[in-house]
C-alpha cells in the first residue's frame, strides 16, 4: 500500500512539472509574438541599425550606373541612390551583379533594393514593391535638324526608318508604315541619319538626350514624343513597406528642394521625371 502511494506520488509530481513547462513554454511563445522574436525584424530599422544600405545595381550600364575613368561607380541611379540613403541617414553598399542575378539577389536578401532603370510594370507588381518612379521616358521621333516635313508619327508613310529590326521600336514605326532598315544600334541610326540615307529612327528618350549630351552639335532633334510614358523606380521586396515609404519621402524631399532637377540636369540635360 505504501509502495502504491509512493507511486501515485511520484506520477502526481510529474504531471505538475509537465504542466508547469507547457505553461512556460506557452508563455513563451506568447511573449515572442508580442515581441515579434518569431517575426522578421523591420528593415527600415535594420537599415539604420546597420548604419548602411545594401543596393543591387549593374555597374555597366551608362549613363545609368557604370564605372567612369578612374573606376568610380557614379550614374544617374547611383547619384540618386546616394542621395536617398544620405536622407535616410546611412552610407550606400552598392552590390554589382549582372542584371540577370539582380532580381534573384533581392529575393535572396543579398541587398535590400535595386537601383538599375528598373521598369515598373504590373507583372514585377505582383512579386515586389516599388518605389515612386524617380526617371521617366517615352518613344521619341529623331530626324535630322533640317528635316522640317516630319512633325508626327503619322508623317513617317512611306519614309525609310532605322531601326534594330527586333526591338519594340521598329514595330512601332512599322505600325506608322515606315520602310525599316535594319541597324545594330542607336549610333548606326543616327549617322544614317546625319548622311540623309534615312529619313527617321524611333527610340527611347533618355537614349537620344545621353546622346546630346555627349555629341551636343550632332544634327538630329526630336519632332514627336510618344503619349504614353514608361517609369522606373526602386524596387523591393514585398512587406517593407516602412523602407518603401521612407526611400518615398526622401525622393519627394529631394524633388521639392530641386537637388532632383540638378541630378538630372547633369546626366541628362533636363528635367527626365516629366
Amino acid at each position: 500500500m505504501k509502495k502504491l502511494s509512493f507511486l501515485f506520488a511520484l506520477l502526481l509530481s510529474f504531471m505538475f512539472i509537465l504542466s508547469a513547462c507547457g505553461t512556460s513554454g506557452d508563455k513563451a511563445t506568447n511573449d515572442n509574438k508580442k515581441t515579434g522574436t518569431n517575426q522578421s525584424a523591420d528593415l527600415l530599422e535594420k537599415v539604420k541599425a546597420d548604419g548602411k544600405i545594401l543596393i543591387g545595381t549593374e555597374g555597366t550600364y551608362a549613363p545609368f550606373t557604370f564605372h567612369d575613368s578612374s573606376g568610380k561607380l557614379t550614374g544617374f541611379d547611383v547619384e540618386v541612390a546616394e542621395e536617398v540613403a544620405k536622407r535616410l541617414g546611412v552610407k550606400v553598399d552598392f552590390k554589382e551583379t549582372q542584371w540577370d542575378s539582380l532580381f534573384a539577389g533581392l529575393d535572396a536578401k543579398r541587398f535590400d533594393m535595386i537601383a538599375n532603370q528598373v521598369g515598373i510594370r504590373p507583372d514585377r507588381q505582383e512579386k515586389y514593391d516599388f518605389s515612386d518612379p524617380y526617371i521617366s521616358s517615352a518613344g521619341v521621333l529623331i530626324a535630322h535638324k533640317d528635316n522640317d516635313k516630319v512633325k508626327a508619327f503619322e508623317d513617317i508613310k512611306g519614309l525609310k526608318a532605322a531601326q534594330s529590326l527586333t526591338s519594340n521600336y521598329a514595330d512601332l514605326a512599322k505600325k506608322y508604315g515606315a520602310i525599316l532598315v535594319g541597324v545594330d544600334g542607336f549610333t548606326q541610326a543616327v549617322d544614317l541619319i546625319t548622311s540623309k540615307r534615312v529619313d527617321v529612327h524611333i527610340n527611347d528618350k533618355i537614349a537620344f538626350l545621353d546622346f546630346k549630351k555627349q555629341k551636343p552639335n550632332a544634327p538630329v532633334k526630336v519632332v514627336a514624343t510618344e503619349a504614353d510614358a514608361s517609369h522606373s523606380g526602386f524596387m523591393f521586396r514585398k512587406n517593407n513597406q516602412t523602407l518603401v515609404d521612407a526611400v518615398n519621402k526622401a525622393l519627394k524631399d529631394m524633388i521639392d528642394d530641386g537637388t532632383y532637377k540638378k541630378i538630372s540636369e547633369k546626366w541628362f540635360g533636363e528635367d527626365v521625371l516629366k
